[in-house]
């Protein structure tokens, strides 16, 4: 499991609904967050439960946030900072080959979407505010980031 962190200052996630009878398209903003962590989740096909849990740990708690002489020293669990945590399986992409990515290490979304629940959920347990995107829709992620400050975590 794979989870792609940047630190922000906001972050929000649109998702488009089909057109209207009218024509019309239709957005809605499921999630947005202010100051803390966004969280891209790929999940692999070998992943489990106790790696989303341990990753959600991980996030939880990596001291990614200046403390008062201006060290990343602090964590989202010592900040109180909020995460949006957002699917994304292109984080399995091999790019190694040719100029089209292959996405065969990408666990199947009805393999991963339990999963990155799991992350949420855990989350959640462990004292967190959190904002997601929605499972297979379109979505549109928009960030500002903070820094840059950004880390890819792997268990």
């Amino acid at each position: 499991m794979r989870g792609l962190i940047q630190r922000v200052r906001s972050a929000s996630v649109t998702v488009a609904h089909p057109p209207s009878a009218d024509g019309g398209r239709r957005e809605e903003v499921v999630g947005e967050i202010g100051p803390g962590l966004c969280v891209l989740v790929g999940v692999t096909h070998d992943d489990d439960e106790a790696g989303a849990r341990a990753l959600a740990g991980k996030i939880w708690n990596l001291r990614v946030f200046d403390d008062a002489d201006g060290v990343m020293n602090l964590s989202a669990a010592d900040t109180g900072r909020e995460l949006m945590v957002v699917s994304q399986f292109t984080l399995y992409g091999d790019t190694r080959k040719g100029r089209r990515p292959s996405y065969v290490a990408a666990a199947r979304p009805e393999v991963a979407e339990p999963l990155v629940e799991a992350v949420v959920e855990e989350l959640r347990a462990l004292g967190a505010t959190v904002a997601t995107g929605r499972f297979r829709t379109d979505m549109a992620v928009a960030l500002v980031n903070d820094g840059p400050v950004t880390l890819l975590v792997e268990t």
